[in-house]
């Protein structure tokens, strides 16, 4: 009998996944490859934009084979990316220079001049945001003098999604999600004149892509895609939106005051609003559909830290791991091993990135002869749970944050973990019945623009389920409340010695 099933792509900054889901929301099939990084330069995180659509095609045509997919079976493609950074294209469509990350930071000293002129001051109330180094804010200016070139010779400046969208399409668009990056109103949600001229970009406006609904139809698959892909020629594809909007429509945080937290590459914590509320600690962007806002704080400063340090201090274990299927199940036993008593070590997690500034650096501070990789492990894991809670109270500043928050990403999949962080920001926490919410909520916006749901809220409540709840612990509240004040104690002696 014929499926009906949904394609949503994922394309993170290392590993981009395609997955197959059911009208119930059910995974039929994933699959993933990585696109690999490269760091030419101090501050500088690029890769090669034909390997990450190389990669991209790769996953769905594995994914699709996985799943023994049929003609007509894929109603319809999704597709979700990381935001920020820079896609540049030509006026053939073929890259102009390799793809700048959102991990990048080489703009970080125009991020120090718009908040020393004033210049993110008055981006707040007409953008929604200040500028942080790799907003398209800082990076267009960054290429304007030192890569005009580059700059000149771009038709279009794409986000990841968008560029593997044109690949697929042929056509060329945004959605508005990826849009409010920096250059929207954020009352009215479309582009702003005033924003390109308060950066000094005006010229950038002409190569800003149309902003299409996240749910629309943006086009259909090319013949040249289909080939490459195995998906048949003529799909729909949807415009598609942010990694973290779609994640949020994924865990089914939709409603307005609904908060998720995603333990990714980025450490992300959102609310969606109603009503445009400001603050330089957070991003005001548009969210999924118009009129609403999902408010965003964050920093590139999660999980990632983890795999860091399994993939440079580990390797054995974690091969000895992945050969057994679970590649980080050695992490949870070693932690729980360990008692660190009256001497704890504390980790700042800011391999690439912080709420702190451009110069703030990681570090293990505290460790003495007698700590093991155990200890160290878990400082890395209460380091990042820390900096979640940073960017939690930010919003609570602003946002009523008492229910239950919805959690993702790698995180996510440990329950050591997401009880440190239960215990840390005192407050229940829901996992739900998927690993992949990025692409689940790419498909299902797949979903929305073939007419398989009527509304958001309709989609959601088909296709996602809470399979786990963890709420905080006494004795774990107090011993974090502890080792929070050590983190920020920390964080404090080193602010002066940050800039070497």
């Amino acid at each position: 009998m014929s499926r009906r099933l949904l394609l949503g792509v994922d394309a993170g900054q290392t590993v981009t996944k395609a997955a197959l889901f059911d009208l119930t929301g059910r995974q039929v099939a994933l699959a993933a490859e990585r696109a690999p990084l490269s760091t030419p330069q101090s501050r500088w995180v690029e890769r090669d934009m034909d390997a990450v659509w190389t990669s991209c095609a790769a996953a769905i045509r594995a994914c699709l084979a996985s799943a023994d997919v049929a003609a007509g079976e894929v109603l319809a493609v999704g597709l979700c990316g990381h935001n920020d950074g820079a896609y540049l294209v030509d006026g053939a469509m073929r890259p102009v220079r390799p793809a700048i990350l959102a991990m990048d930071s080489r703009a970080y000293s125009y991020v120090d001049d718009y908040r020393r002129d004033g210049v993110a001051e008055r981006a707040l109330p007409l953008t929604g945001q200040s500028p942080f180094p790799a907003s398209p804010a800082a990076i267009y200016a960054w290429l304007r003098d030192h890569e005009p070139d580059a700059l000149d010779r771009a038709r279009w400046l794409l986000f990841c999604k968008d560029w593997l969208r044109l690949r697929l399409t042929g056509e060329v668009a945004t959605d508005p999600t990826e849009a409010s990056a920096s250059f929207t109103d954020v009352h009215s949600q479309a582009y702003s004149a005033d924003a390109f001229a308060l950066y000094g970009l005006d010229a950038v406006a002409a190569k800003v892509p149309p902003i299409v609904a996240s749910a629309d139809v943006a086009g259909k698959v090319a013949a040249a895609a289909a080939a490459e892909t195995g998906l048949p020629v003529g799909t729909p594809v949807v415009a598609g939106a942010h990694d973290v909007d779609a994640a949020a429509l994924g865990m089914g945080a939709v409603a307005v005051g609904a908060v998720s937290m995603m333990m990714g590459t980025f450490s992300i914590n959102q609310v969606v609003s109603a009503d445009v509320r400001l603050g330089h600690r957070w991003q005001a962007r548009s969210f999924l559909r118009r009129g609403q806002w999902l408010n965003m704080s964050t920093s590139p400063a999660s999980s990632t830290n983890l795999e860091w340090f399994v993939r440079t201090l580990c390797r054995d274990s974690f091969e000895r791991g992945r050969a057994n299927g679970d590649p980080y199940g050695f992490v949870a036993a070693e932690v729980a091993a360990v008692d660190d008593g009256d001497d704890p070590v504390v980790f700042l997690p800011f391999l690439f990135g912080s709420p702190y500034g451009a110069d703030a650096s990681a570090a293990f501070v505290g460790l003495r002869g007698w700590h093991t990789r155990g200890h160290l492990l878990r400082a890395l894991l209460e380091g990042i749970v820390f900096n979640h809670r940073t960017h939690l109270d930010a919003l609570r500043t602003a946002f009523d944050v008492a229910g239950a928050v919805r959690l993702g990403g790698g995180g996510a999949r440990s329950p050591l973990w997401a009880q440190l962080l239960a215990d840390t920001v005192e407050l229940p926490l829901e996992v739900v019945d998927t690993d992949e919410a990025g692409a689940r909520g790419a498909a299902v916006l797949a979903g929305l623009g073939v007419g398989c749901w009527t509304s958001m809220e309709e989609a959601a409540a088909a296709t996602v389920r809470v399979v786990r709840r963890q709420g905080p612990e006494s004795a774990g509240v107090e011993r974090m409340a502890a080792r929070w004040g050590a983190y920020g104690r920390v964080i404090e002696a080193l602010r002066g010695a940050w800039p070497v």
